[in-house]
């Protein structure tokens, strides 16, 4: 089934960027009914491009989401194979280049690729570094990583925390294989922070999402 353009496609897009949500959520962010929305939403868990659960897949709701009376809300979040129609993503090509590059001159030779990759990022947005405050920068961090296609968002963390969540990753497939890539870009978040970043969970991994926690220090957040 082809999605392009259809009304089901701007559900998918709008999951890639708002990251796992209600049908209500969904309702009011596209200026639908409930009943249209869960029409389009069936319609995308039949092709097996959304997943289901009663809670969502990571920051605090996910630990602390409390259980009232009544059935609680769905919450709705893109597949893998979801990710891969509605994300931006180079899976073939990059994944085959990475491949022969680790065959013909060895694992080192991927690290350092990982390395370059990560380094590049920051080049692209030194600009960051010049930013006074972590939570300034974090924010600066988010916005340059929308500006390639990750898709992030900032979720509130426990205590003085924030998680940065990426819900689409344009090298997922290498990073899948190649697990120094996500090592590369973690700490490349470090560096661009100034504060020791955590990388919580991945989408290479399975998860629905990657999620980086930043400590805030307590003056800044006070």
């Amino acid at each position: 089934m082809k999605f392009n353009g259809s009304a089901a496609a701007n559900v998918g897009r709008t999951l890639l960027f708002m990251g796992p949500s209600t049908a209500a959520a969904l309702a009011t962010e596209l200026d639908l009914t409930g009943a249209g929305v869960r029409k389009h939403i069936d319609t995308l868990i039949e092709a097996g491009l959304l997943d289901s659960s009663e809670r969502a897949p990571y920051g605090p709701a996910a630990l602390n989401s409390p259980r009232g009376r009544g059935r609680p809300a769905r919450v709705f979040s893109l597949t893998a194979k979801g990710r891969s129609v509605f994300g931006e993503r180079e899976e073939s090509m990059a994944l085959s280049a990475v491949k022969y590059l680790a065959t013909v001159a060895g694992a080192p030779s991927v690290v350092a690729f990982a390395d370059k990759l990560a380094g590049d990022f920051e080049n692209r947005h030194t600009d960051i570094a010049q930013i006074e405050g972590v939570e300034a920068r974090t924010t600066a961090l988010v916005a340059a990583l929308n500006v390639e296609g990750f898709a992030a968002t900032l979720s509130p963390g426990l205590g003085d925390t924030v998680q940065i969540c990426q819900h689409n990753c344009p090298m997922g497939d290498v990073a899948a294989q190649f697990p120094s890539v996500c090592e590369a870009e973690t700490e490349a978040f470090s560096r661009i922070t100034g504060v020791h970043v955590t990388r919580l969970a991945t989408i290479a991994k399975g998860s629905a999402v990657c999620t980086t926690l930043v400590p805030y220090p307590r003056r800044e957040t006070a």
